[in-house]
């Protein structure tokens, strides 16, 4: 290999993956051997994994130069684990795959080949999703579209993380360091070309997907209140709407009261109004406490990350190692 080839880093972030992750190198590293003219490195980033996944990354980094790791103190999601995985990763281009096989590795061929024609993000595009419930898919696809509607930014529809990245486009992620990350709409952000490559996503090799519905929830929420202020908008033009019909019933009540007497009836009305509004005031009030909430973590200017443990194998780290 001459000292001009281009160099890649594959970021794989993993939690408790040890029932598919020798499966997943196995894969990997067939295609990669594929294209020798690229030099390859894996970065494998351990978000505090709790079963012997650490153990089988160091195992693989024994026999094989080309694996790297870090290792977080604890888990801090996968959404950090990706962005530590940007921050330590060196290389021409990066490509950042999760390692249940949901994604095959033998896409990566096409991804860099979009690179090579100028491309600074090449990402994966779902046409289908097995091994999901249908659930989870008509949901994860009602999710993209409500996003597409209320975000200036365009986030491609049934993408997820598995792509790549030129170097000017890590760089450009690089810079952004909010607490709650959208890795989605922050990879959509930065701009730059972009081309989209189809693929069926399979299911999960082996073990259970660590996305629980309370968790995609809150995923949901984050990705809406990251990239757009919609729901505070609707919250004022519901506000103004209530008031204005508020004051046109009372109008009526007015001159109903004038015309034809106060008959003292309407109790019904009453309380039924007043529970709407009500709840209706609490439903915003948490809108508000969201978007509040977002404001006092960022304020703490915590680091996103602490790491436990690192390898560098034969690749350069670009990131700092906390002492």
């Amino acid at each position: 290999m001459s000292n001009d080839s281009k160099s890649i880093c594959i970021i794989v972030p993993v939690y408790n993956e040890e029932d598919v992750i020798q499966e997943f190198y196995k894969r990997l590293i067939k295609v990669l051997d594929e294209q020798p003219e690229y030099l390859w490195h894996l970065l494998f980033v351990n978000d505090g994994s709790e079963d012997g996944t650490q153990t089988i990354i160091e195992t693989f980094s024994e026999a094989d130069e080309r694996v790297s790791y870090i290792g977080f103190s604890r888990n801090f999601g996968k959404e950090v684990a990706m962005t530590a995985g940007l921050d330590f990763a060196d290389g021409d281009a990066v490509i950042v795959i999760d390692a249940d096989l949901q994604d095959p590795p033998e896409l990566i061929p096409e991804l860099v080949a979009g690179w090579e024609q100028g491309f600074d993000t090449v990402f994966a595009k779902r046409l289908s999703r097995e091994g999901e419930n249908w659930l989870k898919r008509f949901t994860a696809t009602r999710f993209y579209r409500v996003i597409q509607r209320v975000s200036k930014v365009k986030i491609p529809e049934d993408t997820g993380d598995y792509r790549l990245l030129s170097r000017r486009a890590v760089n450009a992620l690089k810079r952004l360091r909010e607490q709650h990350r959208f890795m989605k709409g922050l990879f959509a952000w930065i701009g730059y070309p972009a081309k989209s490559i189809s693929y069926h996503r399979g299911p999960r090799f082996a073990g259970n997907t660590k996305f629980r519905f309370w968790r995609l929830w809150n995923f949901a929420l984050e990705g809406i209140t990251s990239f757009t202020i919609a729901p505070l908008k609707i919250a004022t033009y519901l506000g103004i709407s209530t008031a204005l019909f508020a004051f046109l019933y009372g109008a009526w009540i007015i001159f109903k009261t004038l015309v034809f007497g106060d008959q003292v009836q309407g109790f019904p009305t009453l309380m039924v109004t007043h529970l709407f509004l009500g709840g209706l005031q609490l439903i915003f009030i948490g809108i508000i406490g969201e978007y509040l909430g977002r404001i006092f973590n960022e304020s703490k200017q915590r680091p996103l990350y602490l790491v436990q443990t690192f390898h560098p194998g034969n690749m350069k780290f670009q990131g700092e190692i906390d002492e």
